[in-house]
């Protein structure tokens, strides 16, 4: 690795920290250039706008994001995809309690954005991935014969990602479990209407 990328991945390691205690908007080359001991132009020489900076760390977490939620899912061995599934929302779970105390891709999500903002396009794109990432397990447990053959893969990722935004929303609102329970029984309900 080229000592310049080493750099930019040390900022980013840095970046990510800082946008996980405070969100992403708190992020500025001035106070991020403060956290890693540099000037505001070497930094600024890394990234060019603050904008860039924000759509680096959101790329940045999307790599953290696979690192803790999908590899360990690969690598580990499950009975059935239900399994593997029910593995990476509890990893899905961890991960946004991880952060001050919500989720980091949710918080800089913005619905009215200009289509050229660097940020929301890294966003769009992260989530997207996830999600795709989700409907092809459904589509695996049909392929399995786990799964129903009618089963509306795209609507099932629709309703898991609904009961993962209640329990944001919940947990935020302290009517969450700490065990997550309204959400991991919504799930038992989304996996009964699955099953073959």
């Amino acid at each position: 690795m080229s000592k310049k990328k080493q750099t930019r991945e040390q900022i980013l390691t840095v970046a990510f920290e800082m946008a996980s205690r405070e969100g992403l908007e708190s992020l500025t080359i001035g106070e991020l250039a403060k956290q890693v001991g540099m000037s505001k132009s070497g930094l600024f020489a890394h990234f060019n706008s603050r904008s860039n900076l924000q759509a680096a760390v959101v790329m940045f977490a999307g790599e953290c994001f696979a690192a803790r939620i999908i590899v360990p899912c690969r690598e580990a061995s499950h009975p059935s995809i239900e399994a593997k599934i029910r593995h990476m929302l509890d990893n899905w779970l961890t991960w946004n309690s991880s952060f001050q105390g919500s989720c980091m891709f949710l918080d800089a999500w913005r619905e009215s954005h200009d289509e050229e903002d660097p940020m929301q396009q890294a966003l769009e794109g992260t989530i997207k991935k996830w999600l795709n990432y989700l409907h092809i397990q459904f589509e695996k447990g049909i392929e399995s014969g786990e799964f129903r053959e009618d089963l509306d893969c795209w609507q099932t990722v629709y309703e898991l990602y609904g009961l993962y935004l209640s329990s944001h929303l919940f947990r935020t609102l302290k009517l969450e479990s700490e065990g997550a329970k309204r959400f991991w029984t919504g799930i038992d309900g989304l996996f009964y209407k699955v099953r073959k």
